[in-house]
């Protein structure tokens, strides 16, 4: 495959990803969140807040929220950040739009409670876990919803020390708490309680998408003793295609020098490292520990902004 064909494919790739993760996106939120009216944070919890109280459709709020932000975004973050959020947002349009058509409705509009009556926590718990991992497929293949992305990535631009995360979560805060401005949900004590189920939603929803994200670019940091360290070195670079550090130890007990491998690896290369080892000396002694974050070439980048003081 040539580096034009790779690049294409990886293209595409992420555009089926994003378009999977917002199908699930749909699902969770259509059938588990909707019925029972459970709020929830970014423009699709803000539209679904304002369908709940006016009828207004969920999927025009949401398409005319985003077409705001991005007209306006448009020229703070080009056109090039923005494609693939703009095929987010249409596609997960269509893709709500189709969803509350087909599934059946109850009495007062709203999908039916595939759960049955009065189970809104697990239904909550459910739709969150999905919505999670779905956010998070969609994050990990350079995808985003909009709305408070948006919104997010933009204030960064011109505040770079104020985190993406500290923005989302404050405009989540607003969202789920305009719930007590509206009493067509009742009382200030049924108010309250969806807006505490919504904080719930919002604290699920996120610890399940970094706990997705997270798990995947997890790192593990082995160091192995081994008498044929030049056998599992060759081996682990050649087969593993993965850098060895060489480190000179020194036994206190038998007073003999020995080489230490080091190595820094995915958690999910664990297994095939340790079957390798074996293979070549099944005496060796290994330790595998996990480590907060790797940076550099093969993991993670360091997303950190060098002030131009420092730089001079």
């Amino acid at each position: 495959m040539t580096v034009n064909h790779k690049i294409i494919w990886n293209e595409v790739k992420d555009y089926l990803f994003i378009a999977l993760g917002l199908f699930m996106y749909t699902i969770a939120f259509t059938v588990f969140l909707m019925p029972y009216q459970i709020v929830a944070g970014g423009v699709t919890g803000l539209s679904a807040i304002i369908y709940y109280a006016t009828g207004f459709h969920l999927e025009n709020t949401y398409i005319i929220i985003n077409g705001v932000l991005l007209v306006v975004a448009l020229k703070i973050l080009g056109i090039k950040f923005l494609m693939k959020t703009i095929f987010a947002i249409f596609t997960l349009y269509f893709m709500l739009k189709f969803a509350q058509d087909i599934i059946p409705k109850q009495e007062n509009g709203l999908p039916f409670k595939l759960m049955g009556e009065g189970q809104d926590f697990m239904s909550m718990i459910i739709g969150c876990v999905i919505t999670g991992i779905a956010l998070a497929t969609v994050f990990m293949n350079n995808g985003s919803t909009g709305g408070t992305d948006v919104i997010a990535a933009s204030v960064n631009k011109f505040h770079p020390n104020v985190s993406l995360g500290n923005v989302l979560i404050a405009a989540d805060f607003c969202i789920i708490g305009s719930c007590m401005f509206f009493p067509q949900f009742g009382s200030y004590t049924e108010r309250a309680h969806k807006v505490m189920f919504g904080f719930c939603v919002m604290a699920m929803e996120n610890y399940t998408l970094d706990y997705v994200m997270n798990a995947r670019r997890q790192s593990v940091q082995f160091f192995i003793f081994s008498q044929k360290w030049q056998e599992i070195a060759n081996a682990i670079g050649t087969k593993m295609n993965h850098g060895v550090t060489i480190l000179d130890g020194h036994g206190w007990y038998t007073g003999k020098q020995i080489k230490v491998l080091c190595i820094l690896a995915k958690k999910n290369e664990s297994i095939n490292m340790f079957r390798l080892i074996k293979m070549i000396d099944p005496n060796a002694f290994v330790s595998q520990s996990s480590v907060i974050g790797v940076y550099g070439e093969g993991f993670d980048e360091m997303k950190v902004k060098i002030k131009d003081n420092v730089k001079n």
